[in-house]
């Protein structure tokens, strides 16, 4: 399930919440632009006993991203095998997809801020979704809040 919090001007937040359980979920949010090149905002993970936040991942204009990501998922939504996986360039949000039988879609969604560094750490959860319309949802919500449409 996902949702939207309108912000004045454009969609300001995004939360994925697990089907199986509402407890966990995943939020975009306090989306900015220096350029006409690049988004930047905040990934938020939560989970019980979990709270961690990624505050400025970056997405290129000229990179593959998340929005074509999930759209490709939800397309499938009569399943396939395997793991699928999306990253950004600099690896502090990764996704990583499989699906599970009854026509569900599971998302384990990991930030690792400073992967390189010493000292990083790690975070995952994994949010279970219905493959086709609450994908599909999922992959409009996010290309809108990429794009800061309303």
């Amino acid at each position: 399930m996902t949702s939207f919090d309108d912000g004045t001007d454009v969609r300001s937040r995004v939360t994925i919440r697990c089907q199986d359980s509402a407890s966990i979920g995943v939020t975009f949010c306090d989306r900015f632009s220096f350029d006409a090149d690049s988004v930047h905002y905040a990934v938020e993970l939560e989970a019980p006993g979990l709270t961690a936040r990624v505050n400025e991942v970056v997405a290129w204009i000229w990179d593959r991203d998340l929005a074509p990501f999930l759209e490709g998922l939800a397309d499938d939504y009569r399943g396939w095998d395997g793991e699928r996986s999306w990253q950004t360039d600099d690896r502090d949000l990764a996704v990583s997809a499989v699906f599970r039988s009854g026509g569900y879609v599971g998302l384990t969604w990991t930030l690792r801020p400073w992967p390189k560094a010493a000292g990083g750490w790690g975070a995952s959860v994994t949010t279970w979704l219905e493959a086709g319309e609450q994908m599909a949802s999922l992959a409009s919500d996010i290309r809108q809040f990429l794009a800061g449409e309303q």
